[in-house]
């Protein structure tokens, strides 16, 4: 992560009103306070904004990422040349509040769900450039990650399957992907023998009947996508009762499409073992911190 990128987006050329005002030389102490209750993420990050922008700062932190702290809590306390100082300070601040945000939000969602044995993931929908510290958030707020980037796994979308079946009609057709390992070199669909079995596969699904034949295929996850709370548990029930029958691993199931804090514990008592939510990450609410020189 190259910080020095973020500083020149944000100053420019130079930082007009520092250097026509502070003295060059004036040396200054100041703190990073929150100014509301949060799970603190981004403590390396605003330090080394301030390092990037002049490597004679120093930083003493206070709190560590994933501390939960008050309003009013100092994060950290800084020393150094005033300029510097107030030149790096929206930056520092700017990943500071997003990823605590980000943390305390999935933090949120993961007490919700207390005790029931569920992940929380969060999905791709980050800011561009900033997937990598956002999805590190998530894991600080105690969630998981989903994929982290296309390559990592399979996930076989409905757009997926609309292409590959332009006479549906928007209708997913499952039935044109084969069990995974059967060879059929005239179709053009994803076949599981053309990558390493180390490789998760999902397949999306919107209602009972593609999650039937989705089953057949035997994936390693099969995604509920918003579907309501009683197709949810009907999904977990066949699928337990065909892996009873089969004595085979069972498919994982994600729910995903419409999770909020009102309905996520419902959810998860419908015995999924993961539930992807994209406001972890999408829509979140950055946390309001301040820099106070002293």
């Amino acid at each position: 992560m190259n910080y020095n990128n973020f500083l020149k987006e944000d100053i420019g050329r130079r930082d007009l009103t520092t250097q026509l005002i502070i003295p060059k030389d004036k040396i200054i102490k100041a703190v990073l306070l929150a100014k509301e209750p949060c799970v603190v993420c981004g403590m390396a990050s605003a330090r080394l904004v301030f390092k990037a922008q002049d490597s004679k700062i120093k930083f003493y932190p206070k709190v560590s990422d994933g501390n939960l702290v008050k309003k009013g809590a100092i994060l950290a306390g800084i020393e150094g040349r005033a300029g510097s100082i107030l030149t790096a300070e929206r930056v520092a601040l700017n990943f500071l509040s997003l990823l605590s945000g980000v943390a305390t939000q999935t933090r949120r969602f993961v007490e919700a769900v207390r005790p029931y044995k569920v992940k929380i993931m969060d999905t791709r929908k980050t800011i561009p450039g900033l997937r990598e510290l956002e999805k590190y958030a998530v894991r600080v707020g105690g969630g998981y990650n989903h994929r982290m980037r296309l390559d990592e796994m399979v996930l076989i979308k409905d757009n997926h399957l609309k292409v590959i079946n332009p006479k549906s009609d928007g209708k997913v057709t499952l039935r044109l992907l084969r069990p995974f390992g059967a060879r059929n070199d005239k179709c053009g669909v994803f076949q599981r023998y053309q990558i390493p079995k180390s490789i998760r596969v999902e397949i999306e699904v919107k209602n009972l009947k593609e999650f039937k034949e989705a089953l057949k295929l035997k994936p390693d996850i099969i995604m509920l996508d918003n579907m309501s709370i009683k197709m949810m548990e009907d999904a977990v029930s066949l699928r337990n009762r065909l892996s009873t029958i089969n004595y085979q691993p069972s498919t994982k199931l994600e729910a995903s499409g419409g999770i909020s804090l009102k309905n996520v514990r419902k959810i998860a008592a419908t015995g999924v073992e993961m539930i992807s939510v994209g406001a972890l990450t999408h829509s979140v609410k950055s946390i309001d911190m301040s820099l106070e020189v002293l």
